[in-house]
């Protein structure tokens, strides 16, 4: 039973992850931009969440809003603001890796200062688990975790299959100038993919306050995971993203059958040194002539 209960929590959590992991891939994907600042969108996202819910009891709906608004806000400034005039001094691929890094830390000492740097949760009665069997809880959050995953992922597939920004945005890495000739902006497609990738990560921040709490430091475990993700699942696959992000979430709940919770980083290192060695494409990716 021990097991099933493992399992359940790892859906749940790879259900996360494989939102976190497809905002950050759809954005490296597109627009071969390493968005560090991804683990800061997630931290803004929870943290205004949770100070309006949860503090001044905001009514959920303007709460979850309000923070969405200021998660978008924040990737449509790191790709106008930051990126874009780094790109326009043709700035390489490592500068920008240093400024989204950058703009990471500033974000998490901000966070740290103005919310506290102690462990914090949403309360809910969503969180409350109900026994579905002898000694098997089940938290009514783990199925909203699933169904929000595949209503967000039914969307995204319906966006890139049926309509003129989505094919956009699947050819604005391989020909940007190609974008211009169908009369497309490169940056205004730039733009989209940082607002999508946003909000993306807005259920996994909102329900992670509610089920699991967080502090500050959370940045750097989402960047573990968005990268991680992107790897196993191959770079650039959308699909890989979402299978590799829900493998790493069981996997992490599994290992606690045999190991401390404090060895699940050490779980999602492991799984990407194996892929790395023996399947350096993923299970979508293709390999890529040097």
């Amino acid at each position: 039973m021990l097991f099933l209960q493992l399992l359940i929590n790892g859906i749940q959590v790879g259900a996360l992850y494989a939102l976190i992991a497809v905002g950050f891939s759809l954005i490296f994907g597109s627009t071969r931009i390493f968005h560090f600042a991804h683990g800061a969108t997630f931290t803004i996202g929870a943290y205004i969440f949770y100070e309006l819910y949860s503090v001044l009891s905001v009514q959920p709906v303007l709460s979850i809003a309000a923070a969405s608004l200021a998660t978008v806000l924040f990737g449509v400034f790191m790709d106008r603001c930051v990126y874009a005039p780094i790109q326009r001094h043709e700035g390489s691929f490592f500068t920008i890796f240093v400024a989204s890094l950058g703009i990471g830390i500033i974000v998490e000492n901000l966070v740290g200062m103005i919310f506290g740097r102690s462990f914090v949760s949403v309360s809910t009665p969503l969180a409350m688990s109900v026994q579905a069997a002898p000694d098997l809880y089940v938290s009514p959050l783990s199925g909203i975790a699933i169904v929000c995953a595949l209503v967000f992922f039914l969307a995204l597939h319906f966006f890139f299959t049926k309509t003129h920004l989505g094919m956009g945005l699947r050819a604005l890495s391989e020909s940007p100038e190609l974008i211009r000739v169908y009369g497309m902006s490169p940056r205004m497609l730039s733009t989209i993919a940082f607002v999508i990738g946003s909000v993306l990560v807005m259920p996994a921040a909102i329900l992670t306050a509610a089920s699991s709490g967080m502090n500050p430091s959370i940045t750097h475990h989402v960047m573990l995971i968005s990268l991680a993700a992107t790897i196993v699942g191959g770079v650039g696959s959308l699909r890989g993203a979402a299978f590799a992000g829900l493998l790493l979430g069981i996997a992490e709940n599994l290992s606690l059958m045999f190991l401390g919770s404090q060895w699940s980083e050490a779980v999602t290192f492991v799984v990407l040194f194996l892929f790395i060695v023996f399947r350096p494409t993923g299970f979508f990716g293709r390999a890529m002539a040097s």
